[in-house]
């Protein structure tokens, strides 16, 4: 059955879907919902799932191949289909919607509240009957040791429940109370009222920095030691360092008053880590994050959409102001969203800070974030299965006779056409083989095909060199890859598979990754490979494609930096030192030639005289190498 026909069967009339607000949901055959979404104009929204098959996205393809049925639920306005969604998606779990998932469980410190003597306690229960929560945090260690400092400064009972209720019945203490570890009414040194008071203190402290409590210790503290009392200032002072301990683990970021969420997003072609920061009295009180793996039509303000919803499930009130590092894909619906699980109906604020203490902030939870995108997909390329799995899957993927041990992928770099260099990285059995990393400077080239045509063509010279030799097998850069990969689409695999036919070389495979899509071109197919967006292959592809960027961007960044210190090191008086000093103060070379000679002069160890000769330098018509490219070198391979 082809795919027309197929949707056909459960194609609606088109008078038949109405133009409202609402919330459609795509089934199989056996009733399990595939997809959930949500629409301003339902029938606008649902016409775009029958266009033509080859111009929908490929997820979109495979779901609507796997669908038998199509319902929609009509609302009254865009925030009831934005809270309906995400509902349903919660309930239902649809295998092609975003799933946002917490990376970890985290810990919280929780105040028992409701029992006659409350405790403090790290837990990973969100649901304790009256308990008062603060976190989530993000290690558990750094949590036990400022509970352990909270429990100095505000010393509350500790024990558990059964040794509680054994001493309140028998009037004697409970073991740790003995041992001086409990501080509660069952340790016989303070009442119910009075202990109850001291959590109380406990509560405000966490919930917005208070530093009364402090206050009153040091009054205690001098007032004891005034009256020569040591033992009870020793006692005190221990408790007022435990304070101040727990105040500088928790540095204020900003006012006192300030309370908000700060929420950062990082994302490459596969996958997104979201990172939350939860300030409160001004205070970072928690932290949360998330892993997604990201689809072609996931824009970063759909993702920061959904993740805050699910940041505020189960309960958790938004707070009046959101930092975001991209708007929302539907704002004031989300605003309106949030807005309703507030208990006073107060209004919720979301924007993208631009500068000052929050900007600073934020720049905190995008890194934070990245550095959990990075983790995931570290721990993802160490797992010895999933790499098995990928070398399985693309050697089926693009028909090989042997999985791909040994892949080679081939990256051009240059600067507005000008320093073009290319990389050649090597992975083996799934993981980079750095040591036989190598680099290339490309002489002349008409554009990026040539350019791979040049390399490829050297490789293959060296491969034939060692086979010619009878060389072994060696870990080396003479090795004989199965898998060759070149960055780019169908002309510069066209290219690559012209040198390696000029070569005489058959037996190693070829193709070519497009970053849009990620899909793989093969030699003399019209149609692109495409790997699901999920696939253990496609991340390892996509690995090692960025990886053969990263060593073409740094090889080239390095030459270039290298021919601008040399020719402004021809300068008269204007040493290496001073060169890398005046290229740290301006930050770019565009910026050193805008530059007049009064600013120039301005920069550490350049003097007027100096100044000058910098500027007429720069300004000279053979300076325009300084911006645009760099002198001509030999073309040469590194380390052979």
């Amino acid at each position: 059955m082809i795919a027309g026909d197929h949707r056909a069967a459960f194609r609606p009339a088109q008078g038949e879907i109405p133009t409202t607000p609402g919330v459609y949901r795509f089934s199989d055959r056996h009733g399990r919902v595939l997809y959930i979404g949500k629409a301003k104009n339902l029938r606008a929204r649902l016409a775009n799932y029958f266009q033509p098959m080859h111009a929908l996205m490929p997820r979109t393809q495979r779901m609507l191949t796997l669908a038998a049925k199509l319902d929609w639920t009509v609302v009254a306005t865009d925030t009831e289909s934005l809270v309906l969604e995400h509902t349903w998606i919660t309930e239902y779990k649809p295998p092609f919607n975003v799933q946002f998932k917490d990376d970890k469980t985290y810990p919280y410190l929780a105040v028992t509240l409701r029992e006659d003597a409350p405790r403090l306690i790290i837990t990973r229960n969100e649901k304790i009957r009256g308990a008062r929560y603060f976190g989530p945090y993000p290690k558990v260690w750094a949590l036990r040791e400022t509970t352990a400092l909270l429990q100095q400064a505000f010393p509350i009972r500790t024990c558990n429940d059964a040794d509680y209720k054994r001493a309140m019945d028998s009037g004697r203490p409970c073991l740790a109370g003995q041992i001086g570890r409990c501080n509660g009414p069952c340790s016989g040194k303070i009442t119910v009222e009075a202990h109850r008071e001291r959590v109380e203190e406990l509560v405000a402290f966490l919930a917005g920095g208070d530093t009364s409590h402090l206050k009153q210790l040091q009054h205690a503290m001098r007032d004891a030691a005034a009256e020569q009392r040591y033992e009870d200032a020793a006692r005190l002072r221990d408790q007022v360092q435990a304070v101040e301990h727990v105040l500088e683990k928790n540095a204020i970021v900003l006012g006192l008053d300030v309370e908000l969420d700060v929420f950062g997003l990082k994302s490459d072609e596969l996958s997104a880590a979201a990172h939350q920061f939860i300030i409160r009295g001004g205070r970072i009180r928690g932290e949360r994050s998330w892993i997604v793996d990201v689809e072609l039509d996931d824009s970063p303000g759909t993702l920061l959409e959904q993740v805050i919803q699910s940041a505020y499930d189960d309960g958790h009130e938004a707070p009046a102001r959101i930092l975001v590092s991209t708007m929302p894909a539907d704002l004031s619906a989300l605003e309106e969203a949030l807005r309703a699980n507030r208990p006073r109906r107060g209004k919720v604020r979301i924007q993208v800070p631009e500068r000052g203490d929050k900007a600073q902030l934020m720049n905190r939870a995008l890194l934070n974030a990245g550095e959990n995108l990075l983790r995931h997909k570290l721990k993802r390329a160490a797992d010895i299965t999933a790499r098995t799995d990928a070398l399985a899957e693309l050697q089926e993927g693009l028909d090989m006779g042997e999985a791909p041990l040994r892949i080679e992928c081939i990256d051009v770099s240059h600067l507005q056409g000008t320093g073009v260099v290319a990389s050649l990285v090597v992975f083996e059995d799934g993981l980079p083989a750095k040591g036989a990393y190598r680099k290339y400077r490309i002489e002349q080239t008409t554009d990026d095909t040539d350019s791979i045509y040049q390399v490829v063509s050297r490789r293959a010279a060296q491969l034939n060199a060692a086979a010619e030799a009878g060389e072994p097998p060696s870990g080396r850069y003479r090795d004989r890859p199965q898998l060759l990969i070149v960055d780019g689409g169908a002309p510069q695999v066209a290219a690559a598979q012209r040198a390696l036919s000029e070569a005489g070389i058959t037996d190693i495979a070829l193709c070519g990754v497009a970053k849009r899509l990620e899909e793989l071109w093969l030699p003399d197919d019209p149609f692109p490979v495409i790997l699901p967006r999920t696939s253990e292959s496609l991340f390892l592809v996509q690995r090692i494609r960025d990886e053969a960027h990263r060593f073409a961007i740094t090889f080239q960044r390095q030459r270039r930096s290298s021919a601008i210190s040399s020719q402004l090191s021809e300068i008269p008086g204007l040493g290496p030192k001073r060169v890398q000093a005046l290229l740290k103060h301006f930050g770019s070379v565009a910026r050193l030639r805008a530059a007049s000679p009064e600013e120039i002069a301005s920069a550490p160890g350049v003097g007027d005289q100096l100044a000058e000769q910098i500027h007429r330098h720069v300004h000279a018509p053979a300076a325009g190498k300084l911006v645009g490219g760099e002198s001509a070198e030999t073309s040469e391979e590194d380390g052979e």
